[in-house]
């Protein structure tokens, strides 16, 4: 008995330790996919020679792909796309962005938050952040928001932790919603790739995530935001 007393007395005094408290487990990953390629990237940034006012194609590595200044045969074109990166990647690297005062910013960014499980509400947030920096340090810009594209599951050597379609959707409506009162276009290019099923359209993709540079997508876009007025 007395062994007993001496166990709980003991029990009692010793600390309530909680599961928040042994554990470093996030509500989602805020890095970049591919930190590496991150860095390059901002390093070789740092080395170009930038034309004045540009228009500048910043988000991830759909954007990165693009040859942006020979697909509107425009040397005034600047390419700011990152592989991997997330709306914190955009966040962190808008001082570059801001600090070219360029004429356009055609933003699309958020399928690789949404890879990360990171909410649609926080990717939202975000973009409304960054077109709020935008404005504030860039007044004159004049700044697009694109829609996060579909995605197509079956086709070949897709990555399954991007098989969420319905949360790009929920996304895009979360991002228009969160933009509006900023007064700035939202432009939906998720509707201009899709199938008859809503996924990305198998002829433009080899991966069923990126468009392919010889498969018209990219010419697609363009030819879509100029008959928009946006370019």
């Amino acid at each position: 008995m007395k062994k007993l007393l001496h166990f709980l007395l003991i029990a009692i005094t010793l600390p309530v330790i909680t599961i928040a408290q042994v554990t470093n487990q996030r509500l989602f990953d805020t890095a970049n996919f591919m930190p590496e390629h991150y860095a390059q990237r901002m390093a070789l940034f740092a080395t170009q020679k930038l034309p004045k006012n540009p228009i500048v194609f910043l988000g991830n590595s759909i954007t990165e792909m693009g040859n942006w200044q020979q697909l509107l045969n425009d040397s005034n074109v600047v390419n700011r796309g990152i592989g991997g990166d997330i709306t914190y990647g955009v966040l962190h690297r808008l001082p570059e962005i801001i600090a070219m005062q360029p004429a356009k910013v055609f933003l699309l960014i958020g399928i690789n938050d949404i890879g990360k499980d990171i909410p649609g509400a926080v990717i939202a947030h975000n973009i409304a952040t960054i077109v709020q920096r935008l404005k504030e340090g860039s007044p004159h810009t004049k700044i697009y928001v694109e829609s996060i594209m579909p995605v197509n599951p079956n086709v070949p050597n897709f990555p399954q932790h991007y098989d969420k379609q319905r949360y790009i959707l929920n996304a895009n409506k979360l991002i228009k919603a969160a933009i509006q009162p900023l007064q700035v276009p939202f432009i939906n290019i998720h509707d201009l790739f899709t199938d008859a099923q809503g996924r990305l359209n198998a002829k433009y993709t080899a991966d069923g995530l990126h468009l392919t540079q010889t498969g018209g997508g990219y010419e697609k876009w363009i030819a879509f935001l100029k008959k928009g007025g946006y370019l």
